[in-house]
């Protein structure tokens, strides 16, 4: 079902495509239930998503809270094995790769652009993977370009070559001087995944099964480059005031996002992909404790408490505890997903609309409350008998 108000949404959607101490006495019973009431709420608010589910996980015993409905018309409740488009929380999954062959010295964090990917524009060649890992390289967003966003409006099913997508924004200087400062930008993971074939030979997404969806067992993670998601799938909607939810969730070809935000997963296979990037799974030693060293900046959406950015890796620190991992947001879609320092505890957070913090209206109501809804999934995560 297609809307009038479509492409706008699809141009913003592509835009936004960025172990822990417990600090309160909780249990696990009253935090699930307030994180339980939390995702009803949010359903049930004007302006809300049709479906919400959270994962959350405390050692080997995981538990899935569902609110809503997985499809519009169907009384089925969102499942932990429902498809889902996962947005900007994709950008872990690539510095999952990068970081892995930066362990094993394929890659180097010093790197530079113009080393690895001289076909980039000149003018960025100083950038260093480290930079663009944490979004501190000054490369301007692709899809902040209005080339960009006229290019996604008339070519909403078929995306062009990954490489060329920097074409949008090939003639622009860089932002600021690399590492001077923080500014998220959708880019840089664009780049990284350039970094990674230029440096194995082989695709992003050879080297993305070979290195993060295989080693953690991720069967029902992939990389399309088209709009179709395999079924089971969890409906993403357009949800505008004084109109039915309008259902967009086979609209925008994953590869406008590639290795910046185009995963397709599941609730269950986020979580499990969180506890294992975190908790040091797919690299570990020097490698962990460089991407763990943070910079002021948020992921976007911002995520629950103070949040901070590492390499490919948010930092929330928040009342029930300090938890690692990614926000992210597209065309009917917003995603959270964190653990614990050493991965055992473990929360993702999806609900069926896009909202950010540019939301506005009755939108901004569901965003605050969609924040509130993170934090009590981390709370239940982190909560102790």
């Amino acid at each position: 079902m297609k809307s009038r108000r479509l492409v706008p949404a699809l141009v913003t959607a592509v835009l936004l495509c960025a172990g822990a101490t417990t600090a309160t006495a909780s249990t696990p019973i009253r935090e699930d239930a307030a994180l339980d009431r939390a995702l009803q709420r949010l359903v049930t608010m004007p302006g809300g998503p049709p479906g919400a589910i959270a994962v959350v996980q405390r050692g080997r015993h995981e538990k899935v809270h569902a609110a809503g409905v997985a499809e519009v018309g169907d009384r089925r409740p969102p499942k932990a094995t429902d498809h889902m488009h996962i947005a900007s929380t994709a950008k872990a999954f690539s510095g999952g790769v990068a970081l892995s062959l930066v362990e094993r010295g394929v890659l180097r964090l010093d790197d530079t652009i113009g080393s690895r990917r001289p076909d980039v524009p000149r003018r960025w060649h100083r950038v260093t993977l480290r930079q663009l890992l944490n979004h501190t390289s000054g490369v301007p967003d692709f899809i902040a370009s209005p080339a960009a966003q006229a290019a996604v409006g008339a070519s909403l099913g078929t995306a062009p070559a990954p490489r060329t997508l920097l074409d949008f924004v090939a003639g622009e200087d860089l932002r600021f001087t690399p590492g001077s400062r923080y500014e998220y930008s959708n880019s840089d993971n664009i780049v990284v995944g350039l970094f990674v074939e230029a440096a194995t030979g082989r695709s992003y997404e050879r080297e993305l099964r070979s290195r993060v969806t295989g080693p953690l067992g991720l069967r029902d993670t992939t990389l399309p480059a088209g709009p179709a998601l395999p079924r089971p799938f969890l409906h993403g909607y357009e949800v505008e005031e004084g109109t039915p939810p309008a259902d967009v969730s086979e609209v925008l070809a994953g590869g406008w996002a590639w290795a910046s935000g185009g995963v397709v997963s599941t609730p269950r296979d986020l979580n499990r992909f969180v506890r294992g990037y975190v908790g040091g799974e797919l690299f570990r030693g020097s490698t962990q404790r460089e991407q763990a060293r943070f910079v002021p900046g948020g992921s976007e959406p911002p995520g629950p408490g103070r949040n901070s950015a590492g390499l490919a890796l948010f930092r929330y620190e928040t009342p029930c505890g300090t938890v690692y991992g990614h926000t992210g947001n597209t065309l009917g879609y917003t995603q959270f997903a964190v653990a614990g320092r050493d991965g055992q505890r473990s929360a993702t957070l999806s609900i069926t609309a896009q909202r950010t913090q540019t939301s506005t209206g009755r939108d901004a109501a569901v965003f605050a409350a969609l924040r509130a809804a993170e934090l009590d999934a981390v709370c239940a995560a982190m909560a102790r008998h």
